[in-house]
């Protein structure tokens, strides 16, 4: 469904505008349909570190691979019992930094960089190019996202704009490089009831998780906002970044700023959420 915008402008706006009050030196957000974009504000063409919003676009990057059939989502990955499917989701045990204490497969969802990190690594051996290569050519560039960079982790170290997070987020809205039945998987809760911790925002239970993108579910504490559906999923990054999904609503929104995550985003983020949903008639 698309949203009707002809009535809504001038608040759409004034609620992006808002982020101009955030206690950060530079911030750009933008919202987008499936098919265009509707309304920005700030540097949208400014590149930022993407930290952990990264993990979205390399999980498309790994769905890809196995459409082509150079990997399956169900084949053995990590340790004994866990598969490529429980590294998207959180669901591996594998620990959030090298090093940390494993945990039992499919047991919690333990949040897990060093799974993204593994991915790639598959990934790559695969397709026989390093991972960030095969992003750039079977994400960045078919979505024209020129200005977006993986230097790095698949866990955290892209580089992008907003005007190009805005693009994939498009992707999300209405798959064109993904198949239907992965483009409909990728949103959907992955190994169901498992309990766990969203980084900053505390343990969450149930957690749900779907293949490299995180759905809001009933989770509070978050940063999506409160009034928006639990069907909504996406990212947040530790750099001061998110970009959230509402396919129910047809709209999505991408911000990047230049302040780390801190008290400053979760007092500012839920309830900018939650205006600009409202403004977009995506709210519940």
């Amino acid at each position: 469904m698309t949203p009707d915008m002809t009535n809504e402008p001038d608040d759409l706006n004034e609620v992006l505008a808002s982020v101009d009050a955030w206690p950060v030196d530079t911030v750009a957000v933008g919202v987008t349909t499936a098919t265009e974009v509707v309304a920005t504000h700030g540097p949208v063409d400014q590149r930022f570190a993407l930290a952990s919003v990264t993990k979205p676009l390399a999980a498309v990057g790994v769905l890809l691979a196995a459409q082509a059939g150079a990997i399956h989502l169900d084949e053995p990955a990590g340790p004994p019992g866990a598969t490529i499917r429980h590294l998207l989701a959180h669901a591996s045990g594998l620990p959030m930094s090298p090093g940390g204490p494993d945990t039992e497969v499919g047991r919690r969802r333990v949040y897990s960089n060093v799974a993204f990190d593994l991915l790639g690594q598959v990934v790559a051996e695969r397709v026989g190019t390093d991972f960030s290569t095969h992003l750039d050519l079977e994400v960045f560039e078919p979505l024209g996202m020129d200005a977006t960079t993986l230097d790095g982790s698949p866990a955290h170290a892209a580089t992008a704009t907003v005007t190009d997070l805005l693009a994939f987020a498009r992707e999300l809205l209405q798959a064109d490089l993904l198949d239907d039945d992965t483009w409909s998987e990728l949103a959907t809760v992955q190994f169901p009831d498992l309990d766990g911790v969203v980084p900053g925002y505390g343990r969450q239970a149930p957690c749900p998780w779907g293949l490299g993108v995180e759905i809001r579910g009933r989770k509070s504490p978050h940063w999506t906002g409160p009034s928006q559906p639990g069907s909504v999923f996406g990212h947040f990054g530790q750099s001061g970044t998110w970009v959230w999904v509402d396919r129910d609503s047809g709209v999505a929104a991408a911000c990047l700023a230049d302040r780390d995550f801190g008290p400053w985003a979760k007092d500012a983020w839920a309830p900018f959420n939650d205006r600009l949903a409202t403004s977009l008639g995506a709210s519940t």
